[in-house]
């Protein structure tokens, strides 16, 4: 079972983040939509840059509702036919 939480924030708001709280260790290795506008995160324990207001997250998601989300259109490429 996951007993992981997951956010999506702005892309923008990378800056804010203290990855060393989270399980993706840069920016660059975080998940990324389409647009290329907003990212996700992972943690088991909720960040102090977020129980401290620094970054409010858009979304907060269980592991099989960021799942489902991630395979929409926003965040997944349709299969070329």
């Amino acid at each position: 079972m996951n007993n992981r939480t997951y956010i999506i924030c702005n892309l923008s708001d990378s800056n804010l983040v203290l990855f060393s709280q989270v399980y993706q260790s840069s920016a660059q290795s975080v998940r990324r939509n389409l647009a290329n506008t907003q990212m996700v995160l992972s943690y088991r324990v909720e960040p102090s840059f977020i129980t401290d207001g620094t970054l409010t997250p858009l979304g907060t998601y269980n592991h099989s509702e960021i799942l489902e989300i991630l395979a929409g259109s926003d965040w997944t490429p349709e299969d070329p036919e």
